[in-house]
């Protein structure tokens, strides 16, 4: 039988493919690659005309979680993982894409160093290089103030000790001087310095207090946000280049202060109601101003009907909406112990704050600065999430707020600390949820759960020692006994820790992302990450008044048993299923995420891009520097193939 040429060919053409199969298959086998080797080394083979894969297209999205039934906590947690899945795939991936969404999104050239930063957050890996909103919206109304005051006031606010302000200088691109210093100014210098060579001169007032200090009345704030959008404008032929020998920076040889010096207007505010001063930065229909809305329609707002489940974390902690509900539970709020507010728009850095603040925050001292007590060491969390006590624990100081004898159980820690004690809850009730009996998989509020057997087995919870007791602490001698310093190692033996204020925010919240456990976060306080963490697909979020722990931990660990499982037959008991691989779920996300985008990296990137963004605001030509180019000129850095370079990222 004779074969024809083209099937010669053919068969030609299918016996070296076998052929040159064989011998790369044993080239890897030689080398000792598994598949997974094989395939990451094909990836890393240029293939010609294909450009280069993007900078994070390595990054593997994993697939949307799949709710097993319909408890409100599985509902959210698939809800979340779409917010997350789009915030994911639609990051920049190149430098052109990078400058074309910040002048979409801010009406403005990027500022003078925009391409070292982008560079700069490259070369570490930044796993999001849009994600620096909380930046932008802390600066926007600086916009309306003029420049040369702005100077003037960082330059000087440390000059009265008592005001709790630091100061720290840089001139010539080095930190010269620091002013009325503490150990966060002293932190916060040891960071600066790793981009300060990019920096151009500069006075940084940093807040040395525990607790945040700026609160513009809303109708003020509105004035400067609509200054702001009115002057935003994409100016052709920019200089990318800051200015120089400007006045009103502080003039480091000099004995004394300038003539003029801004009045930054503090007041005294200790020990006071806060919502007082906090209520006048909320707009004139909100709850906290108008207090005309019953507390079941604020929590309508934010928490869903069934368990009391938090279904808006941004909201919960909104001192507009939740403001008159939690003043009287929360320490700062009843009773903060040092605040020292101003009504004046002011460049104070802060790190932290609560929504009606205008401080401008940077990355907390506590996650730069290396201190056994908050820094996560994975030696210390050898254990899996199955080997991990089905319980929940948190060790703390009784911080939070001034305490007498009077008002010590109006603390938001001494509550936490209550409610899941098992003598204290002894013959109380709460609400969770309970399946519904002819409906598996569905649920409904059961309001007669007694909570003291749960607690006993399912907490640890405790005060080390007490402390900000005015005249003493011996009050507490007879309500609480203290419990022993419990270290992460022994911390990280459970499954579940829980994260509440102290005076101000908890620095210990990037070790407990960063651990095999899962965070429950409950704060009223914002810090520069909130951005890029997601509740319920990186954390859960749990009220400030705590009324929904046991749903939470109920849902996760399980109580009670099916009726037709029980041996005395159907009772009025309280049935949630064990959702265990739920909490696993969350608790690997939150960890793996805490890998890509809460590292000193990240601490490094996001301070750098604050520092350019500030050096603009406070330049006397702000409206006309900047970096007005295409982004072309990294096309080659970042692997944009010709066919590539017109497409922007919406």
């Amino acid at each position: 039988m004779t074969i024809s040429k083209p099937r010669k060919r053919l068969l030609f053409v299918v016996i070296a493919s076998f052929a040159l199969l064989a011998i790369v298959a044993n080239f890897f086998i030689f080398l000792g690659l598994t598949g997974a080797d094989i395939a990451s080394q094909f990836s890393r083979i240029p293939l010609p005309r294909l450009s280069r894969k993007p900078w994070h297209s390595q990054d593997k999205i994993e697939g949307p979680y799949e709710p097993g039934d319909a408890h409100p906590i599985s509902l959210l947690m698939a809800e979340a993982d779409k917010k997350w899945a789009v915030y994911e795939n639609t990051r920049s991936t190149t430098f052109r894409q990078t400058v074309a969404k910040y002048r979409r999104r801010y009406g403005r050239h990027p500022p003078p160093g925009f391409k070292d930063w982008y560079q700069f957050a490259r070369k570490r890996n930044v796993h999001n290089i849009d994600d620096f909103e909380q930046i932008m919206d802390d600066l926007r109304p600086f916009w309306a103030i003029e420049p040369k005051v702005l100077r003037n006031l960082a330059a000087n606010m440390w000059r009265d000790d008592k005001n709790g302000v630091a100061g720290i200088h840089i001139r010539d691109h080095k930190v010269v001087k620091e002013s009325n210093k503490s150990w966060r100014s002293e932190t916060l210098i040891t960071l600066v310095e790793k981009i300060v060579k990019y920096l151009p001169d500069m006075d940084i007032a940093m807040n040395r207090l525990d607790q945040p200090r700026v609160v513009v009345p809303w109708e003020d704030m509105q004035a400067h946000l609509k200054k702001e959008h009115d002057t935003r404008q994409l100016r052709p032929n920019v200089k990318n280049e800051y200015t120089t020998g400007m006045d009103d920076l502080l003039n480091i040889t000099a004995l004394d202060g300038p003539a003029h010096q801004e009045d930054p207007e503090w007041f005294a505010a200790h020990g006071k109601q806060y919502m007082e001063t906090a209520k006048l930065a909320c707009p004139p229909e909100s709850h906290a101003r108008k207090n005309d809305m019953s507390k079941a329609d604020a929590e309508a707002s934010y928490k869903n009907r069934m368990g009391g489940i938090i279904a808006n974390f941004n909201l919960s902690s909104d001192l507009c909406t939740m403001g008159p509900e939690i003043q009287d539970q929360h320490g700062f709020l009843f009773s903060g112990s040092t605040v020292i507010p101003t009504k004046r728009l002011v460049p104070i850095f802060g790190e932290c704050k609560v929504n009606v603040n205008n401080d401008v925050l940077f990355p907390a001292n506590m996650y730069w600065k290396h201190d056994e007590r908050y820094d996560y060491d994975e030696k210390h969390d050898n254990l899996d999430w199955e080997h991990k006590s089905d319980s929940m624990i948190w060790r703390g100081v009784t911080s939070g707020g001034t305490q007498t004898s009077a008002n010590w159980q109006k603390m938001h820690r001494q509550r936490l600390v209550r409610i899941v004690n098992s003598t204290v809850m002894a013959n109380q009730v709460v609400r969770i949820l309970s399946e519904q009996p002819e409906k598996q998989g569905e649920y409904e509020n059961f309001r007669q759960f007694y909570p003291a057997d749960f607690a006993a087995n399912h907490t640890d919870v405790g005060f080390t020692e007490t402390m900000s007791c005015v005249p003493d602490c011996a009050f507490y001698d007879d309500v609480f006994s203290m419990k022993p310093i419990a270290p992460f190692p022994e911390q990280f033996k459970q499954k579940f820790l829980v994260d509440v204020d102290g005076h101000s925010f908890s620095g210990r919240w990037h070790a407990f992302i960063e651990s095999k456990s899962l965070g429950i976060k409950a704060t009223i306080f914002r810090e520069w990450h909130d951005s890029r963490l997601f509740a319920w697909r990186h954390f859960v979020p749990m009220d400030n008044r705590y009324d929904d722990v046991y749903s939470i931990l109920t849902y996760f660990i399980g109580v009670g048993a099916r009726p037709e499982e029980r041996a005395a037959g159907p009772t009025d008991d309280a049935y949630m299923p064990r959702h265990d691989a739920e909490g696993k779920r969350l608790a690997n996300q939150g960890r793996e995420w805490a890998k890509k985008v809460l590292r000193r990296e990240d601490i490094e990137i996001y301070m750098f891009r604050l520092l350019l963004e500030y050096g603009r605001i406070i330049d006397d030509n702000r409206d006309r520097i900047g970096y007005d180019g295409d982004g072309s000129e990294l096309d080659k850095y970042d692997g944009v193939a010709k066919t590539d370079k017109d497409q922007v990222a919406h």
